[in-house]
């Protein structure tokens, strides 16, 4: 699925990942966000990338406007 929509979409994707992760999928059970429960797992790092991927993304639109 993932290739499919970066093959379609192309730079609309963004290129951080968001593994699977067991810890991912035990935070909500805890009641927490995963960046509470466990922010050192690799799906929690990856949501901090992709943050600031987004934060990149959104500061370069806005100097060119």
């Amino acid at each position: 699925v993932e290739k499919e929509a970066r093959d379609y979409f192309s730079e609309k994707v963004y290129s951080t990942v968001i593994p699977r992760n067991v810890r991912l999928s035990e935070a909500p059970s805890h009641g927490m966000p995963v960046l509470i429960y466990d922010k050192t797992c690799p799906g929690s790092k990856s949501y901090f990338s992709f943050t600031d991927e987004f934060m990149n993304q959104e500061s370069t639109i806005g100097s060119a406007a």
